[in-house]
């Protein structure tokens, strides 16, 4: 065959990945669950755990109060689907055999009752966005991947120990307003999403646009990408379905090596 006898494949013939839908309310429900999972299991290989501290929350389709969330003291690299726990409004586990980070209900409830609109939190101390929260800044548009966050995100701009109060949890979503993430001073990042997936992607993301930011600042004088052109990337990679698009490679790769996550 020559060249010129080659055509174009008509786009509508052409395969793309686009969120599911569900027909039933435990279609979606297990959908979440193993999103959920997949997730943790990405963390715990990108190395976020920090001992027991750090959590990714999916909010039920049915019981919207209620959010499915990782086991207090549980590695991330070792959760299962059925290892998950349900939390309700008043932090009690109503599914699962396993204990809640109160940690995570003070903060994830809250963040959850504030923000209808995200199906998943997610928050961990990760080393470089801790590093960065230790500065009191923002991040800076200084690559295209950090202008998804430009004007896109808040900063938490105190500490007073542990999160274990749901009105510090409320001070928190106050300070994520309608963002996508928050960086808590001396803490850490959070990161929300209408999607597990969309959660998790701006969650990694964010973290390594962290370490881009610390490196290229200890090397030098920084050329910012200017407002205009920071606003116009962000129109184009800032939204959910971009982040969920960007999360389905990892999930495919973690599906393949970690099967039992299913279990």
């Amino acid at each position: 065959m020559s060249l010129s006898d080659l055509q174009p494949v008509p786009a509508e013939q052409l395969s793309f990945r686009l969120p599911q839908k569900f027909a039933t309310v435990q279609e979606e429900r297990r959908h979440r669950q193993e999103r959920l999972t997949a997730a943790l299991r990405l963390f715990g290989r990108f190395g976020f755990e920090e001992g027991v501290a750090g959590h990714i929350t999916a909010r039920d389709p049915e019981h919207t109060d209620h959010f499915w969330v990782n086991p207090f003291g549980m590695s991330f690299k070792q959760i299962k689907v059925s290892d998950l726990i349900l939390v309700n409004h008043e932090g009690q586990v109503v599914e699962g055999r396993h204990h809640v980070n109160k940690a995570a209900f003070a903060i994830h409830a809250m963040v959850h009752q504030a923000r209808p609109d995200a199906v998943a939190a997610a928050h961990s101390h990760s080393v470089h966005g801790k590093a960065l929260s230790s500065l009191g800044t923002l991040l800076e548009p200084l690559t295209q991947d950090a202008c998804a966050f430009y004007e896109d995100h808040g900063l938490f701009d105190d500490y007073t120990g542990v999160v274990v109060e749901t009105e510090e949890g409320r001070r928190i979503a106050r300070a994520l307003g309608s963002h996508k993430a928050v960086i808590l001073r001396n803490h850490g990042l959070l990161t929300v999403g209408d999607s597990v997936d969309a959660a998790a992607w701006w969650f990694i993301t964010m973290e390594r646009s962290c370490q881009a930011q610390l490196l290229a600042k200890a090397a030098g004088p920084t050329v910012p990408i200017d407002h205009e052109n920071a606003k116009l990337t962000h129109g184009q990679i800032g939204n959910d379905l971009v982040g969920w698009i960007n999360f389905q490679p990892l999930h495919d790769q973690i599906v393949v090596s970690d099967p039992d996550l299913f279990d």
